[in-house]
This record gives C-alpha cells, sequence and structure tokens, in this order.
C-alpha cells in the first residue's frame, strides 16, 4: 500500500509537507541546488523559496496555474532514491530530471540536448529496488511531451539511451582523476557503450527511471550536454546558459500539454 502522509507532516529530508506544495503533482529534478532558484524563477519569477535543507533545496513555482515543485537531488543515486520515496509520501506523481552530461558519440555537440528513453543502470542504489535484469525505462507519455515541445522549439535534440555511473571518474572511464586509475572491469567500457549506441553518461537517470516504474510513478529526463567525451575530458559550459533555458522552456511546455492529455 502507498504511504501518503498527513498534510502538515515535514519530511525529514526534504523538508517539505503536502500543504506547503499546494497539491502538485509535477517535480523538476536538476542535481545542483544552486541552479533551482534559476529553474523555478525562469517558469515564474513569482517563485517561491519553500526549504533547503542537505542537498534538497526546493522552490514552488507554477506554471499556467499548475504548480510544479523544483527540488535539487545532490549528486548520485542515493540521494535521488531518498527523495523519490518522500516527494511520493507527499504526492508527487510525474518526475522530470534536468542536467548536464557527457555525450559518448562523435555527432553530438556542445548544447544540444539529450532526451533519455532508457538508461544504463551502472549504479547500485536501483538495485535495493529491482533486480539487474529490471529495465531503466522512461515514462513513454511524459517523455513524448519533452520531444513535441523540442521539436516545436526547433531545438537540437537527440533521443537515446543514457548510461548512469555512480562515479564520475572510474565508471565513466575518465583518466583524468587523482590517480588515473580506472578499474579492470571498466577499462574499455566507453568504447562498448559507443558501438551500444549509448548516448551519453551521467549519474542520476538509471535510479530514478528504476524507482519510479517500480512505484506506478512516471519519470523522463533531458540533459544539456556539456563535454563530448570523443573530442576531450574537459567540461566546457559556454554554452551552458542557452542550453540550459532551452531545457527550461521545454519542460514547461512539457508539463502544460502533460498536464492537459
Amino acid at each position: 500500500m502507498s504511504k501518503i502522509v498527513p498534510e502538515n507532516e515535514v519530511l525529514y529530508h526534504i523538508g517539505l509537507s503536502r500543504e506547503m506544495i499546494k497539491n502538485a503533482k509535477y517535480a523538476v529534478l536538476p542535481g545542483d541546488p544552486g541552479r533551482v532558484e534559476m529553474i523555478a524563477r525562469q517558469m515564474d519569477e513569482n517563485a517561491v523559496h519553500l526549504a533547503t535543507n542537505r542537498e534538497y533545496t526546493s522552490y514552488l513555482a507554477y506554471v499556467d496555474e499548475i504548480p510544479v515543485l523544483v527540488c535539487s537531488t545532490g549528486m548520485g543515486g542515493p540521494s535521488v532514491g531518498i527523495g523519490i520515496e518522500e516527494f511520493a509520501m507527499i504526492g508527487i506523481q510525474n518526475f522530470i530530471r534536468i542536467g548536464t552530461c557527457g555525450a559518448i558519440q562523435k555527432n553530438i555537440e556542445l548544447g544540444e540536448l539529450i532526451i533519455t528513453s532508457a538508461a544504463v543502470r551502472l549504479e547500485g542504489t536501483s538495485l535495493h529496488y529491482a533486480p539487474q535484469e529490471y529495465p531503466a525505462v522512461s515514462n513513454f507519455s511524459l517523455t513524448q511531451s519533452l520531444v513535441d515541445a523540442s521539436e516545436a522549439l526547433k531545438v537540437p535534440h537527440y533521443i537515446g539511451v543514457t548510461a548512469s555511473s555512480d562515479t564520475f571518474f572510474p565508471g565513466q572511464e575518465r583518466y583524468d582523476s587523482y590517480s588515473g586509475y580506472v578499474r579492470r572491469h571498466f577499462q574499455g567500457s566507453m568504447d562498448e557503450w559507443q558501438q551500444l549506441n549509448v548516448l551519453n553518461f551521467e549519474m542520476e537517470a538509471a535510479t530514478l527511471l528504476t524507482i519510479c516504474s517500480v512505484f506506478k510513478l512516471r519519470a523522463a529526463c533531458i540533459c544539456s550536454v556539456v563535454a563530448n567525451r570523443t573530442k576531450t575530458e574537459v567540461l566546457d559550459k559556454s554554452k551552458y546558459a542557452g542550453s540550459m533555458a532551452n531545457c527550461i522552456q521545454i519542460i514547461a511546455d512539457a508539463i502544460k500539454a502533460d498536464n492537459a492529455k
């Protein structure tokens, strides 16, 4: 049986209650707490700060009178998992991750967007919810709304499989770390994911998609490309502001369209 908490109960990690989010059913989830206000205020210049606790900074925005929770989840799967549990307890049913990623296909350019159709589970949190064989898939309808909005705005984007790693360095076969060491298990892995037509690396999508599927919730993911790993290991945010603005507008339009279905 699903647990919904009393209206005024403030949950331990996210610092939010049902009453605070004004019956919001949609949540937009960046990783970085520093991006939350920017995202919320592009959606709604009158967005209101709700809480800041640990990695969870939250704002409430309205998109055409639709209440939308914007809340950071930090980096990686464990804090995403805790967040989903508590967001669901206060009534959130639809989750859209917004973030940055590293592309691993040569044709993808900086500033372009990747919409995740499914994710490779290179993380451990989702294993506490479902066996390895269980697929991490986006909700089709919610994802289609992101695709439709991207096409309507004529924003360059790709749709495909994402690899979600628990680590930024060895799990993504990065050799620019402190030690330069990558376990034998991961050596050559990026080439293999390229051959399997995986589009990008990031750290949260697989956890989000798996848990939401298990809970009969809806989830989708859209990320801005800040590096192309086939060309350089260096992150480049020169096109970040414009690309992120596109992401936010796409999400707002997708929420409006999805809510009208």
